[in-house]
């Protein structure tokens, strides 16, 4: 397996933007802030059983992290070797970036390092490797796999196994209440007028400002406003990073004065949850050397905390929220008789048809976040057996008690046997297979929790019959945990489908009522026809975690505990 040595690592996570606040006004929270689709997450691994390479000591393990470009396997990052040792859990932590839209492989290989040669290279005895793909780790957050030689054979009975971690970038928001008892009175005529300011203390000991208070006037024992900021801004979200406070006294021309400053940490603040409170001794370093019995120059409280948590995609995914894949599929008579050449569900033993492109090329990505595998395929507008009745929300495996088919495979196997056995027909209706999904969503949404979200694949050939019906359902639908993809086969003008998009406006219900949350997302395929498969997926589900952390916020659904752990959490093993 060839792979380039030296390959740089990961780009760096971008620093926060920095921007300092102007006088009685904060840097603005972000709990509200569109979610970046880009993601970082942390790679541990560890193996066990690894095969005894040497003949006076036990294997030198060390393990390279490679992943897939265009077709070719790139080395991203290695381990450390650890000496003499069949069960390495390895030190370093491989940081990957994580996009839901795509499928991005992975392979881990193990090697004898034997010191005096770089690994990798033929001095090097392979241990064995393993492939998955990055949505198959976080999807099921500890991930076990036999490690394989060449030619898929078993290395003896070696496993490695890889645990991922979010790296949260922005974790939440905390809402702050200050005052302070007894100042120092820096005025002649008056009392002081203080504000507070907070700085975060970075790891080159640069300071940066976090927040700064009003003034309250004339009050040497003030009660600020409360206030938020979000933990990545105040701490970086580590609740050990020091923390310096400041009081001033307001001066009009700019030149305040100093009162005093206290240093803590967020781990410390959080005393103040609940009834309890935190206060600190307001101290000048000056007075401290100048007065011998200096005490400080007041205290300053902390009277509450409250932390608000704001959950990434991961979260919920990590804590074992399934992605339910269901597709419906066009079969109204403007497609063309399946038997002719010209037809969109022409069936090609060389070249699949547009219908089946777009589904694989969604659905696999989709599959990695269902753990059992099973898919709902619908299909709408055709005559069915047994009375040849048109139908716009039957099961295309004929089973009406279980549309759901085994993988992405058997949905391509359930469409090409129902094709012969059914007539095309009409008109195009998909509101009700979008209200069949939603029914299944409600339930769900009845449990409370964070446990199942639905993305409904929606392939037609033409502008939809039932507009009005669609927009209604679709209304409904943005109240429930699900999201809609629809992708236009064919060459027909789909202008009128844009409306159903809400990114040139907000969708609105024939009563006028708008949608809850833009669950919507419309494309052409033919916009694909010349692009990588990829292409059309990483279009389509772009905008879907942003969709799932929109909905379970509107909710309030934490994420769900994860199950525990089990070591036997296999993935299937690769061909």
């Amino acid at each position: 397996m060839p792979f380039a040595h030296g390959a740089a690592c990961p780009p760096a996570r971008p620093a926060a933007h920095r921007a300092t606040a102007a006088m009685g006004e904060a840097p603005e929270p972000s709990p509200q802030a569109p979610l970046a689709v880009l993601s970082k997450v942390e790679l541990r691994v560890s193996c066990k059983h690894l095969l005894d390479r040497d003949t006076l000591n036990k294997s030198d393990p060390c393990v390279l992290l490679l992943m897939q470009s265009q077709g070719q396997w790139t080395e991203v990052d290695r381990s450390e070797v650890i000496k003499s040792n069949l069960n390495p859990v390895f030190a370093k932590i491989f940081t990957v970036d994580y996009y839901f839209e795509e499928v991005q492989k992975l392979r881990f290989e193990v090697y004898d390092s034997h010191g005096h040669a770089g690994v990798g290279t033929h001095d090097d005895d392979f241990l064995g490797g393993m492939e998955c793909t990055v949505g198959q780790i976080v999807a099921q957050k500890r991930v076990t796999k036999p490690l394989f030689l060449k030619y898929g054979k078993f290395a003896g009975k070696s496993t490695i196994t890889v645990i991922s971690e979010e790296i949260s970038g922005n974790n939440g928001y905390v809402e702050l209440a200050f005052r302070a008892k007894k100042l120092d009175d820096k005025d002649l005529f008056s009392k002081s007028d203080p504000f507070l300011e907070i700085y975060r203390i970075d790891d080159d000991r640069s300071e940066q400002l976090v927040y700064r208070t009003e003034v309250v006037k004339n009050n040497l024992s003030p009660i600020w406003e409360p206030f938020k900021v979000s933990l990545n801004s105040l701490c970086s979200c580590e609740e050990k990073r020091k923390l310096r406070c400041v009081v001033w006294d307001y001066d009009s021309r700019g030149k305040h004065d100093f009162i005093g400053e206290f240093f803590t940490t967020f781990e410390e603040m959080q005393k103040a949850m609940g009834e309890n409170k935190v206060q600190w001794d307001c101290m000048n370093p000056k007075y401290k050397i100048k007065k011998r019995n200096y005490k400080n120059s007041g205290v300053v409280v902390l009277l509450d905390l409250k932390i608000h948590r704001v959950y990434s995609f991961l979260d919920y995914i990590m804590g074992g929220c399934q992605i339910h894949f269901t597709v419906a599929i066009d079969f109204t008579a403007s497609n063309g008789d399946p038997r002719n050449s010209c037809s969109l569900h022409y069936i090609n033993p060389y070249q699949p048809n547009e219908y089946l492109k777009a589904l694989v090329a969604v659905g696999e990505i989709c599959q990695d976040y269902d753990s059992d595998k099973k898919f709902s395929a619908l299909g709408f507008g055709a005559r069915i057996p047994p009375k040849y009745e048109v139908s716009h929300d039957f099961a295309i495996n004929f089973n009406p008690d279980n549309d759901e088919c085994e993988g992405i495979q058997g949905v391509v196997e359930s469409y090409q046997s129902c094709l012969p056995k059914i007539q095309l027909y009409g008109p195009t209706n998909v509101a009700p297979i979008i209200s069949k999904v939603a029914r299944v969503a409600a339930n769900e949404e009845r449990t409370k929790e964070a446990s199942q979200y639905f993305i409904l694949l929606i392939l037609t050939d033409g502008v939809v019959t039932d507009m009005a019906d669609t927009r209604e359902a679709i209304v409904r639908a943005s109240y429930l945990p699900m999201s809609i993809i629809i992708v236009g086969v064919g060459n027909a003008d789909f202008t009128d489908m844009q409306i159903l998009d809400g990114d040139d406006g907000i969708l609105r219900s024939p009563k006028g009522e708008p949608v809850l949350r833009d669950i919507v997302q419309f494309v052409p395929f033919r916009e694909f026809k010349n692009a990588s498969p990829t292409a059309l997926a990483k279009c389509v589900l772009a905008e879907v975690p942003k969709q799932v952390v929109e909905y379970y916020s509107y909710k309030a659904f934490p994420p769900r505990c994860p199950q525990p752990e089990t070591p036997d959490s296999n993935l299937s093993s690769p061909q």
